[in-house]
């Protein structure tokens, strides 16, 4: 399709701890300006109890992080000329919905709920609803009607749609006198600048609803009225005031209100497209094919595999997070998995080992120094753990720490550390940490197989991929298969700026976007044999350390 010289359009990337928003050229992908916002609320732990698994987000912090981050990104353009700008489009983390009313507003933007928690933005990895997932699947498993499960996988999860909801009304009776309806934050952030926010007339992400509510199209939509009321009564009538119909993410959604087109500093003919969730848009990003697993690396992993529908069939993939035609190239099945942990839990060692410093010398250490020792923990560690022989320590971990994503979600497991002796250092443990998250890796890739699914390629993406070669070559080792890593340090934003210029009619279909589009590739990781053989036994240790933990 023929562009002009000058077509930009932005992708933004609204993350657990900030937002990314980067402006690329259209026509190759060039990344043009990007910036990146810490949200400030959620820097300062407002509205979020650890303790509790309790992790929310208020609406003003993606408001804010936006309109800083597209400000500061124009001006870093080489022509400095917004009037370039054609597209924007939004990926987000998910599940993390919120509760509006009937006018589409947050209940948190409103004055008497302004610092109630639930009326946050519920984010992904907020397990605050085991309980109700629990419910939601005992009473799936005795209820003699459509299994609503079975495009989710068979198995529901605190980070989804309807546990986070179900939780949410049974906790606040204020939440549930004034809630009218429910809104995911991929759904939420193109209606603000559209000024089409009407929940019942606001456009519904496919990617979400498919993988997180149950949605498909052979239901008609939404699960039944008497399936939800069977869970709970508190859901009586919620399902009316949601939505019946889903938009694929390249579906242009409007254009920029006037409003915004002021506050953001760009035109009103910007085009608005739809939203995702940030995985998904990452492997689009990616320009993932057919078979490939592309897999995002950051706090969490959520690994995305699309296959053609035709070949796809009617298989029915147990334990992932569902399978949806549409949720990341329209017209392809998409599948979802992924680990709850994965650079979180590198993090909370280090914070573990950070605990005596930041006690014992935080009054003769300045917040520079305390930062700058804090930086040089892991690579440290990694320097060390490197040169560990694979199973000489015999310690071995289970990577459960934030629960269990896939295969067969769990979020009331937890993870493990066994075989320390008084020997064991920080480095030996560190190494074994990455073991277990390998290990974690390689259980989602055996049931992709198992289930028929081949994978022909891995594809990494996301901070970790791009910092830690000890991670990578581990992994690729446990995996035995190469893995090539995006050039792109803003994969998930590169995506959504595919689906923009999408969206804005730039390219007739997503598929010429990511032709166009894509970064390519830095490296690749190979495996390499001795260490796979060596890594066979180990991992038969992890699967039964979690066969122990899961049945005592």
């Amino acid at each position: 399709m023929y562009m002009s010289d000058k077509n930009y359009v932005i992708g933004m990337d609204f993350g657990s701890d900030s937002v990314r928003a980067l402006i690329v050229d259209a026509h190759d992908g060039t990344e043009l300006a990007t910036s990146t916002f810490l949200y400030t609320r959620w820097k300062e732990g407002l509205y979020c109890n650890p303790s509790k698994n309790q992790f929310r987000q208020h609406p003003l912090d993606y408001l804010e992080a936006m309109q800083t981050t597209i400000k500061e990104a124009i001006k870093s353009l080489p022509d400095k000329d917004p009037e370039n700008i054609k597209g924007i489009a939004f990926d987000t983390t998910g599940s993390t919905l919120v509760a509006v009313d009937q006018e589409g507003i947050p209940l948190s933007m409103k004055k008497e709920f302004e610092e109630n928690p639930n009326a946050m933005f519920i984010l992904w990895k907020d397990h605050t609803a085991i309980q109700e997932a629990d419910e939601i699947n005992e009473f799936t498993q005795n209820w003699n009607g459509i299994n609503f499960l079975k495009y989710e996988g068979g198995i529901y999860s605190s980070e989804w749609f309807w546990a986070k909801i179900l939780h949410v009304l049974r906790e606040d009776e204020s939440i549930r006198k004034a809630a009218f309806s429910w809104v995911e934050h991929c759904d939420w952030m193109p209606a603000v600048l559209t000024d089409k926010i009407d929940p019942l007339k606001m456009s519904r992400s496919r990617c979400a609803a498919g993988h997180k509510a149950m949605w498909h199209e052979e239901f008609g939509g939404l699960p039944s009225e008497d399936y939800l009321t069977g869970i709970d009564p508190l859901l009586t009538g919620l399902k009316e005031r949601l939505f019946t119909d889903t938009d694929t993410a390249e579906k242009p959604i409007g254009t920029l209100t006037a409003e915004w087109a002021e506050k953001l500093g760009l035109s009103e003919d910007v085009v608005v497209g739809g939203g995702a969730f940030d995985c998904h848009m990452g492997s689009v990003g990616a320009a993932a094919g057919a078979y490939t697993l592309s897999k995002v690396m950051g706090t969490s992993t959520c690994d995305i595999l699309v296959a053609p529908i035709d070949e796809f069939g009617d298989k029915l993939i147990k334990g992932i997070c569902g399978q949806v035609d549409g949720s990341v190239i329209p017209g392809m099945i998409g599948l979802e998995a992924g680990q709850s942990a994965f650079g979180d839990i590198y993090a909370w060692f280090k914070q573990v080992l950070l605990w005596p410093t930041k006690q014992l010398l935080k009054d003769q250490l300045s917040e520079d120094q305390l930062e700058l020792l804090s930086d040089k923990i892991i690579p440290s560690l990694e320097e060390e753990a490197a040169k560990l022989e694979i199973g000489e320590s015999k310690v071995c971990s289970l990577d459960w720490m934030n629960g269990r994503r896939t295969p067969d979600a769990n979020q009331n497991l937890k993870g493990a550390i066994t075989g320390i002796n008084l020997g064991t250092d920080a480095p030996t443990i560190y190494r074994s940490l990455v073991e277990a998250t390998a290990f974690g890796s390689k259980a989602i890739l055996d049931r992709f197989v198992d289930e028929g699914i081949p994978i022909k390629n891995i594809i990494a993406l996301g901070g970790i991929s791009k910092k830690s070669k000890l991670v990578m070559q581990i992994t690729a080792d446990i995996l035995n298969k190469p893995i090539k890593v995006v050039t792109s340090e803003q994969t998930c934003a590169l995506g959504a700026a595919m689906f923009a210029a999408t969206a804005a009619g730039l390219y007739a279909k997503v598929e010429d976007a990511m032709d166009s589009m894509n970064s390519g590739f830095d490296k690749e990781y190979f495996p390499i044999p001795a260490n796979v053989v060596k890594y066979q036994s180990l991992y038969e240790e992890y699967k039964s350390l979690g066969v122990f933990l899961e049945n005592k």
